[in-house]
C-alpha cells in the first residue's frame, strides 16, 4: 500500500539530534507515512542511528551515500519517495506531533497542492515562535501565495514547514552543489501550484546550533544565494511581472543581510573586499530596478549609495560605528 505523505531527512554528522527528530516524525499523529532517511557521507554514528530505527519501524527507509551535499540528499530521496505528497525534516531539528495531520488535512479540505505552517526557533533550548491566539487559515492562489513569499511575513523559503504535492516538483530537482538550495527551489514549486494554504500553527521547529551554516562564520559558499537569486529574477520578471516591486525590495533586503554578515563577520580584509566586490558585481545589472521599484528607508538608500559607489567608504563607515557600539557598551 503506498503511503500519503513521503518525508525526505537529509542526515549529516547529526548524531546529536537524529534520535529527538526521527521520533519527532514517528510519533506523529497522521501515521500514513515513510521516512525516507538519506545518510549523506556521515562520519558519526548518524549512519547506525538511522539504521536502528529502520530495523524498528517498517516505515522508515535508509539511503547510505557518499558525501554529496543537502541537494544532493534531496534529490536522492525525491527519487524513491512514493507518497502522494512530500515533506522534508532537517535531521536536526524536530516537528510538533499534529504537524502532518495539520498540513494534509489543510490540503484535504481546501484543494490545495501546498500547506504550510509556522517555523517556531529554539535557541539554547528555549523555545521561540510566533503563534497567534486563535488560529487562522489564509487560502491563496499561485499569485497571492508568491507574493506572501517574497514580502516574507507570513513565511519564507524553507521547505520543511510546508507539505508538497508530489506534482509539484515535476521538472524540478534541487541545484547540486549549492547551499540556500530552498531559496533556489521554493519559488518553483509555488509556481507549479495553483492553490496554497497557510495556517498560523507552529508544527516545524528549527534548533539552532552553534556549527550551523547561517550561524558560522560567513564563507565564500554563502554567495551561492545569489546565483539563486539571480534566477529568481529571470523567472519572476518574466512570468510575474506585477509582483517586481516586491521581488526586487526582498532581494535588496536579502543583500544588505549579506553586506552586514560581511562587515561584521569577515576579519580578513582582502577576504571581506572580494566577497563585498562579488555581490556588488551579482547586484550591478540590478541596480536601476533596486532604485525605481524599492521604497527604503533613508539608513538603507545611504547603504545602497554607498556600496555601490564606495566600498572602502562602506567599511570605514561601518568600522567607526562598531567602534561607537563598543565604547556606547563598555560605558
Amino acid at each position: 500500500m503506498q503511503p500519503v505523505v513521503s518525508v525526505i531527512v537529509p542526515v549529516y554528522n547529526g548524531e546529536q539530534y537524529l534520535s529527538k527528530c526521527i521520533e519527532s516524525i514517528i510519533s506523529q499523529t497522521f501515521s500514513d507515512l515513510e521516512v525516507i532517511i538519506v545518510n549523506d557521507g556521515s562520519t558519526d554514528k548518524s549512519g547506525k542511528i538511522a539504521d536502528y530505527y529502520a530495523s524498528k519501524d517498517d516505515r522508515i527507509k535508509v539511503i547510505h551515500k557518499e558525501f554529496g551535499g543537502v541537494s544532493s540528499a534531496r534529490n536522492m530521496g525525491l527519487g524513491v519517495a512514493k507518497g502522494e505528497y512530500i515533506g522534508f525534516v532537517d535531521g536536526d531539528d524536530y516537528i510538533d506531533r499534529h504537524m502532518y495531520e495539520t498540513l494534509y488535512q489543510l490540503c484535504n479540505d481546501y484543494q490545495s497542492e501546498i500547506a504550510i505552517c509556522n517555523l517556531g526557533r529554539e535557541i539554547d533550548n528555549r523555545l521561540l515562535n510566533n503563534e497567534k491566539e486563535t488560529t487562522t487559515v489564509l487560502e491563496m492562489n499561485r499569485k497571492t501565495a508568491l507574493n506572501e513569499l517574497f514580502k516574507g511575513e507570513l513565511y519564507r523559503f524553507s521547505l520543511c514547514n510546508k507539505l508538497f504535492h508530489y506534482k509539484c516538483f515535476k521538472n524540478i530537482q534541487f541545484p547540486y552543489g549549492r547551499i540556500h538550495e530552498d531559496l533556489s527551489t521554493t519559488y518553483k514549486l509555488f509556481a507549479n501550484a495553483t492553490k496554497i494554504t497557510f495556517i498560523n500553527y507552529t508544527g516545524y521547529i528549527y534548533v539552532k546550533r552553534p556549527n550551523s551554516i547561517l550561524t558560522t562564520r560567513y564563507d565564500v559558499q554563502r554567495l551561492d544565494a545569489f546565483k539563486g537569486w539571480q534566477e529568481i529574477i529571470n523567472f519572476m520578471v518574466l512570468n510575474y511581472p506585477q509582483l517586481s516591486t516586491q521581488v526586487y525590495t526582498c532581494y535588496f533586503y536579502n543583500c544588505v543581510d549579506h553586506i552586514f554578515y560581511i562587515l561584521h563577520q569577515v576579519e580578513d580584509k582582502n577576504h571581506k573586499r572580494t566577497y563585498l566586490h562579488a555581490i556588488r558585481l551579482y547586484m550591478r545589472e540590478h541596480f536601476k530596478q533596486i532604485h525605481k521599484k524599492t521604497v527604503l528607508e533613508f539608513q538603507y538608500k545611504l547603504l545602497f549609495m554607498m556600496f555601490k559607489y564606495n566600498i572602502s567608504l562602506l567599511i570605514f563607515v561601518e568600522k567607526i560605528r562598531a567602534k561607537q557600539r563598543l565604547l556606547n557598551t563598555e560605558g
